[in-house]
């Protein structure tokens, strides 16, 4: 079996943005799972723009998502949510964050699979759980059992988020280590070869 030559990091990054062309990175997940601090790492390793679905959303309605939630519901939440996604999506190549229930949409999957690669980080509930239980902005948790919240997310999800381009599993880790293994999953998904990613990782 004849491997290509891998890449040296340097590289790897130029031949993967250039697969991306004008394609966002994705990131996709529960509540809790690090998109926002995994995909602001990844950016920075790939000297791309940043940008989180739920910050993009509190900033044109100046309101929190809570405050979205309780005013609105989930299911006007959930249409602005889909409208704001697919305009930020015009905007690749960037790694975007999603909030956990974007990808359940199918008009946000159907726009992702259009105009991005999407990444799952896919997490444990016990990871989640002590996640999500040092904040309290979270309105699908605003119940007497917040893990039985989650597990029954997981259930309706994870089939759902499976269906990702790329599937990193996520842990109690250095989030440097997380994006290097994201990154070194895409160079996978494109057919990059790419030496071990022990040089990009900072200290």
């Amino acid at each position: 079996m004849n491997a290509l030559p891998a890449n040296p990091p340097g590289e790897s990054h130029a031949t993967l943005l250039g697969q991306l062309g004008n394609r966002s990175i994705v990131f996709v997940g529960l509540m809790g799972a690090g998109k926002t601090a995994i995909g602001r790492k990844l950016a920075t390793m790939l000297s791309l723009p940043f940008m989180d679905s739920d910050h993009e959303i509190e900033s044109v309605s100046r309101m929190t998502v809570p405050e979205l939630f309780e005013r609105y519901g989930e299911s006007e939440f959930r249409a602005l949510e889909q409208r704001v996604i697919l305009r930020l999506l015009e905007n690749g190549p960037q790694v975007l964050s999603t909030g956990g229930g974007a990808f359940m949409n199918a008009q946000t999957r159907e726009g992702i699979a259009a105009h991005g690669v999407s990444v799952w980080l896919k997490a444990d509930l016990d990871l989640l759980m002590d996640r999500v239980s040092k904040k309290q902005n979270r309105p699908l948790l605003k119940s007497p059992d917040p893990r039985g919240v989650l597990e029954r997310l997981m259930e309706q999800r994870y089939p759902v988020y499976a269906t990702s381009d790329v599937t990193v599993p996520t842990r109690e880790e250095r989030k440097e280590i997380i994006a290097a293994e994201v990154l070194t999953a895409l160079c996978q998904h494109f057919g990059i070869e790419q030496i071990a990613a022990t040089g990009e990782v900072e200290s």
